[in-house]
């Protein structure tokens, strides 16, 4: 890949004064090799494997922003969905098939009165496993380990059902590890046993994590249509379809594209959706070099580059307010998902003509909290949860690091999941929830969080019950149009 002097000074300009950056390099490995029936020797495989393969990650990062002047905000890990470990242990296996498949039963004959029990009991192997990671990424110096997940959008395993069980204990008691749970799919439908089963896990951490505006909730996505080699977190994993390892890098870029835009006032959308096109295949390029770079360093496959615009907390570098810069008065109100539609879409264009092996979720990034201008728009009550809801279904993703009060049922909050699921079931797309039932806080309440994750204000969920239909259970099936074979 070769460049000219003015696209380098481009470039420049762009990081320099605009906020481009690279947000994330993220190393995916397969931890499959490393199982074992005994806890202490899988953990031992995990943190051996870890540490070889991402010893020298933090350094190359830093030795290609020394060489390239490109800022490399995260280095991440992504591993195999941590339930595909657990099925040989003997914790797991004590687990009654009974119990495992009336959680699978379709045609909800499980139980007379539709309860779902979420157990207490925890197993320390299940927390000695989460800190192996948590040590792992602590040693290579990463931000956040990826991948305490598990696969039930049809039906749980025994370790599927194990390690969601668990999570309110692992995400309270660890810094850098993040989980997901895929709980529908296009194809397979809703599992809405798994849903009912995350709203009660919601719950439970935000109360294990009060103490810190129930932060533990940031570090879970529940996700319909999850995809295997996204590199943001929380959400991200390494798929069984990945290979061994592999270098996955998500560029990012608002501040870029906001600076097009507001010198675009007058243009017609047309002029608009080319300009923005162009500027993500800029974008696009200059991901694709640190991810080759990376690869070649370190001796790694180069995976995919995912170029979601992802908003900061800095003013500059939102996705809300490239859309109120395109003639929006606050980003909620008419129109806003008819721009958001047009952003994402302009994105996704540009990149795919940039690089062969764009990936992940690649679009646009709403997370309220993370952004500044959309944080401003729910202080004012404009930017409600069903807006955002709307807007996921042209989204890269979905409803996240919204903070709803802390009152909020596990009824509530699965409904939530179930609708968001819908989305990307119903439209063949990918959809990640990331809700924060704020303990202590309410409506209108500001929560910190610092960092990356920024501040927020709690707002409005209807406290209209849905309680009689999540108590259905069973499976919620396919839309027609998923018989594409």
């Amino acid at each position: 890949m070769s460049f000219s002097v003015d696209e380098i000074l481009e470039t420049k300009r762009m990081i320099e004064e605009q906020g481009l950056d690279v947000r994330t390099i993220t190393l995916g490995i397969n931890l499959l090799d490393c199982i074992d029936k005994s806890v202490e020797k899988l953990c031992e495989n995990i943190e051996t494997k870890i540490m070889s393969l991402a010893e020298n990650l933090s350094n190359v990062a830093s030795s290609i922003e020394e060489d390239y002047g490109i800022p490399i905000i995260n280095r991440r890990i992504t591993v195999t969905p941590i339930s595909l470990l657990l099925g040989g242990l003997d914790n797991v296996k004590k687990i009654s098939l009974d119990e495992i498949n009336g959680f699978n039963d379709p045609l909800n004959r499980r139980s007379e009165d539709n309860s779902i029990e979420i157990k207490k009991e925890f197993s320390e192997d299940l927390l000695a496993i989460a800190k192996s990671l948590d040590f792992a990424a602590k040693e290579v110096n990463v931000d956040f380990i990826g991948g305490f997940s598990a696969l039930v959008h049809k039906g749980f395993t025994r370790a599927d059902y194990y390690l969601i069980q668990g999570l309110p204990k692992v995400l309270s008691s660890t810094e850098r590890v993040c989980s997901s749970i895929n709980v529908a799919s296009t194809l397979s439908g809703m599992n809405m046993n798994a849903i009912k089963m995350m709203g009660n896990i919601i719950h439970d951490i935000a109360l294990n994590t009060a103490e810190r505006n129930s932060i533990g909730c940031a570090k879970l996505v529940v996700f319909s249509n999850a995809v295997e080699d996204n590199p943001f977190m929380a959400g991200g994993f390494h798929g069984i379809g990945e290979p061994e390892c592999c270098i996955n890098v998500g560029v990012s870029g608002p501040g870029v594209v906001r600076n097009v835009v507001q010198h675009l006032i007058d243009a017609d959308f047309e002029i608009l959706a080319e300009n923005i096109k162009k500027t993500a295949f800029k974008i696009t390029r200059m991901g694709q070099l640190v991810a080759q770079q990376a690869a070649r360093r370190l001796n790694i496959p180069f995976g995919i580059v995912d170029l979601s615009l992802a908003p900061t907390n800095r003013p500059y570098d939102s996705v809300a307010g490239i859309l109120e810069d395109m003639g929006l008065e606050t980003v909620g109100g008419p129109g806003t998902t008819a721009a958001l539609a047009l952003l994402t879409d302009a994105v996704k264009k540009g990149g795919l003509m940039a690089s062969s092996y764009v990936g992940g979720l690649s679009g646009a990034f709403i997370p309220v909290s993370e952004d500044s201008v959309m944080t401003n728009a729910a202080k004012k009550k404009i930017l409600s949860i069903e807006k955002l809801e709307a807007m996921t279904s042209v989204c890269s993703v979905g409803l996240d690091m919204i903070c709803i009060p802390g009152s909020t049922t596990p009824a509530l909050i699965a409904g939530i999941l179930a609708d968001e699921a819908a989305i990307g079931m119903t439209n063949n797309k990918t959809t990640g929830i990331r809700l924060i039932p704020v303990i202590g806080k309410d409506i209108g309440d500001e929560v910190e969080f610092g960092g990356l994750l920024g501040k927020s204000v709690v707002i409005p969920v209807k406290k209209v019950s849905c309680e009689n239909f999540i108590n259905r259970q069973g499976r919620i099936p396919a839309p027609v149009h998923s018989r594409r074979n």
